[in-house]
């Protein structure tokens, strides 16, 4: 029957929409790149989706996050994010936490109900802690690199964490993943040496943070702020519900090809 998952039927057949509309996805962090990959996901099929994330939106966001406009301004991400999940699929089971993930929250979440899990935010002890939980009860997992102080958007490839090289971010993970005993991570990580954000005190976010009131974590309290573009976090989303969609589904397309 056409519907509105018919073209991408076209390309992966009823069976893996079946799988896809059954799995449950579970992405941690809705920014600029978690943005773009719930997106994807919502737009794939993938029937339940887990959006974990306890930042609201500010202005700074809106030259990257899909979610980002000058209407949702102090709107909780991972509100805006079902609004429009439920606007592209009304039958997505969504499911929010207003959490950030970390070790003293994981308690908060059961890592076997998840068919694949989206690692999308931005400290290490978060991303480790993800981690080490998904391999303990054997849930698949794909975590982003870094995605700020980049501009060239072909240089992103999707490795092993003990085959990348280049980014900064994945070294540190390649040494605490060892440490830990991981023996393996998917990951997309950037081949492009990472630019030196302009030091501008009348426009840094150091000296003159806009974080719409109940935010949280302020960016006056973050030891990094990165400069970003439109057009990097999204490829890096993008990539990363790419993956995500053809593990689900088994999905081969040299099995396919003419």
């Amino acid at each position: 029957m056409l519907n509105q998952f018919s073209r991408t039927q076209l390309v992966f057949g009823k069976e893996a929409m079946d799988r896809l509309a059954a799995s449950r996805v579970a992405v941690f962090g809705i920014g600029g790149v978690g943005g773009y990959t719930v997106e994807a996901l919502a737009r794939s099929g993938v029937g339940a989706l887990d959006l974990i994330d306890d930042d609201r939106i500010c202005l700074t966001n809106l030259n990257r996050q899909l979610l980002a406009t000058r209407e949702s301004v102090g709107r909780y991400k991972v509100d805006e994010a079902e609004r429009r999940i439920h606007s592209i699929n009304p039958d997505c089971a969504v499911k929010t936490y207003k959490t950030f993930y970390l070790p003293e929250t994981e308690e908060l979440f059961d890592f076997r109900g998840y068919d694949y899990i989206v690692d999308a935010i931005d400290t290490v002890s978060g991303k480790l802690a993800l981690v080490v939980n998904a391999k303990k009860t054997g849930t698949p997992i794909i975590s982003s690199m870094g995605a700020g102080n980049k501009v060239d958007p072909t240089a992103f490839r999707v490795a092993d964490i003990y085959e990348t090289s280049v980014c900064p971010l994945a070294k540190v993970m390649r040494y605490e993943c060892r440490r830990r005993g991981i023996d393996s991570l998917k990951v997309v990580y950037s081949t492009e040496k990472p630019i030196r954000s302009l030091d501008d005190d009348e426009i840094s976010c150091r000296t003159h943070c806009i974080c719409p009131p109940g935010t949280k974590r302020k960016c006056t309290e973050r030891r990094d702020i990165p400069g970003s573009t439109a057009f990097v976090p999204s490829v890096v989303g993008l990539i990363i519900a790419g993956e995500v969609i053809k593990d689900l589904t088994s999905f081969n397309s040299a099995d396919r090809t003419k």
